[in-house]
């Protein structure tokens, strides 16, 4: 692809006016209507270019390339705000800048005529070789160059400039212009540059207008153009519809506008209008076709299982009068899907489903004639017959589809009102798996148990002991006292007597003195006369140390 240096392109050279007219030649064949302005324009107009896509150049070869498509581009934005704001302010727009006007004037916002754009004028192909897809390659090459994809940087700014490549003698000759004389130049530039060794202007956009049709449509949208305006009135030369596609370009240099913020300004716009224009199927675009009405919407119709699962909320379908749908509402639904009433019993309750789906908010995945019933149905507001005679389809087939989409739309609406309902409901708490202890709960209790007794024991031991009063304590213990109660009564005296556990301790903790009169009254017993018969009579003849 390359560039036409317009100035070498009007210098009455024989090769120069051969080329311009086999670029008008393709203008005439590809365009209703020309005009000597557009000549005009081509020569003298300082924000155009001219693209041209050539075919393979045979080497050595005497002769000028075929031409397969001419793209010829104005630039146009770079606005200062305050001159958009007085613009908008004032109510009018002046002319020129076509498409940062219209935009600005739409949306109400100043910002977007300070960006730097590009409008395609015209982009016309070889009349013999229609459909092969030069046109696109055209556009995707002008993308491309816009983008700085083409072009060495570094080798650009070695590159002279279009004047100091070449200019006329009669620019430097006295009188300048006023006395040109129109015959062949020397010192021209070369007719085509290629765009390799351009450097391209910084643009944020590249868009176009044109009269909508489904084949444009379709060829710009392919391109990555998304429409941010169409018209409401229809145009009196060709009845169409005028439209506004802008794509966003990529630039890196880019401080504010880079390509993370390009495509978030240019979604907003193609939002907005999309709101606009399903608001707007209803009046002014009524009689639109619905395949170019749904391509201008480009609405979501195939959905993930999950997301069918989730359904969605009840709210996002409002009635006429701004409420969401009732109970009552979803009956009737409920019954049309099942067929078991009419049609007409929920007609009122079509365009309010047809505006909540093609916004994307009831995942309910349609065929391609059915979204195209629902949009003539719901947003066209037409009727069974008109419906069918727009889409080519008898009526039956029709009201069989139209029942298909219902259902799936209340399934998408149950399917959410379920899961709020379960969502609103205490979750189940998921108990853990439970093993069985080694010890049963009665070891486990008697076992504590007896760890609490010894413990207490021992610490009540401890206090006696710390008080000198251990010897007054009371032994037994739970099993002695119930051994003493086993018959029930208490003794008539009020006493009960538990018998003492060898190795209480009791006896060795008696006091010393207490101890020596015992051993004192057992040596008086062993000095009585009966007790020492008995040792003479057991035959001992030992006398006692006593006597």
């Amino acid at each position: 692809m390359f560039e036409v240096n317009r100035d070498t392109l009007f210098s009455a050279h024989k090769a120069s006016e051969t080329f311009l007219k086999r670029m008008m030649s393709l203008y005439i064949a590809s365009h209703y209507k020309n005009t000597p302005n557009d000549l005009q324009l081509m020569a003298d107009a300082p924000a155009h270019r001219l693209f041209v896509l050539l075919a393979p150049i045979v080497k050595d070869a005497n002769a000028l390339p075929e031409i397969l498509c001419v793209v010829q581009v104005a630039l146009e934005g770079a606005i200062t705000r305050a001159s958009a704001s007085a613009t908008l302010a004032a109510g009018h727009a002046p002319q020129g800048d076509l498409v940062p006007w219209t935009v600005a004037t739409q949306f109400q916002d100043p910002e977007f005529p300070s960006l730097n754009g590009a409008r395609i004028v015209r982009i016309a192909t070889h009349p013999d070789l229609p459909r092969q897809g030069y046109g696109s390659r055209a556009l995707s090459l002008l993308h491309a160059f816009y983008e700085g994809k083409l072009t060495d940087l570094f080798e650009a700014d070695e590159l002279p400039s279009d004047e100091a490549r070449g200019t006329s003698d009669v620019t430097r000759q006295e009188g300048g212009l006023l006395k040109e004389v129109l015959k062949p130049r020397s010192a021209l530039p070369p007719l085509l540059a290629s765009l390799g060794e351009k450097k391209p202007e910084k643009v944020h956009w590249i868009g176009s207008a044109f009269g909508i049709t489904q084949g444009l449509h379709n060829f710009w949208s392919k391109a990555g153009y998304k429409p941010v305006y169409l018209r409401q009135t229809k145009s009196e030369v060709t009845g169409e519809h005028s439209a506004i596609v802008i794509r966003a370009i990529e630039n890196d240099d880019d401080d504010d506008d880079g390509p993370a913020a390009a495509p978030k300004w240019l979604q907003a716009f193609n939002a907005d209008f999309r709101q606009r224009f399903t608001s707007l199927l209803g009046g002014p675009f009524r009689d639109m076709p619905p395949g170019l009405a749904l391509g201008v919407l480009a609405p979501r119709v195939d959905f993930s299982d999950a997301e069918k699962e989730n359904g969605c909320d009840v709210s996002v379908v409002r009635r006429a009068d701004g409420e969401k749908i009732t109970a009552h509402d979803l009956k009737r639904i409920e019954k049309y899907s099942q067929s078991l009433v009419d049609h007409h019993l929920v007609a009122d309750l079509i365009p309010p489903l047809a505006r909540a789906f093609f916004a994307g908010n009831v995942p309910a995945s349609m065929s391609y004639a059915q979204t195209a019933i629902l949009l003539c149905l719901g947003l066209q507001h037409k009727d069974v017959d008109d419906a069918a005679a727009a889409l080519g389809l008898p009526v039956n087939q029709i009201m069989a589809l139209f029942n298909k989409l219902v259902r799936k739309m209340h399934n998408a609406i149950r399917a959410g009102k379920e899961r709020e309902i379960e969502d609103a409901m205490p979750r189940q708490t998921i108990m853990p798996e439970l093993n069985p202890h080694a010890v049963s709960l009665d070891e486990d209790l008697e076992d504590g148990a007896a760890k609490v007794t010894e413990a207490m024991r021992l610490k009540q031991k401890q206090l006696l002991e710390e008080t000198g009063l251990e010897r007054y304590a009371i032994e037994g213990d739970v099993g002695d006292w119930g051994d003493a109660l086993k018959g029930g009564k208490t003794p008539s005296s009020g006493l009960l007597s538990v018998k003492r556990k060898p190795g209480s301790g009791k006896d060795d903790e008696r006091t010393p003195s207490k101890s020596a009169k015992k051993e004192g009254k057992k040596d008086k017993k062993d000095r009585t006369p009966g007790s020492h018969k008995s040792h003479k009579s057991g035959g001992s003849g030992k006398k006692s140390k006593h006597r």
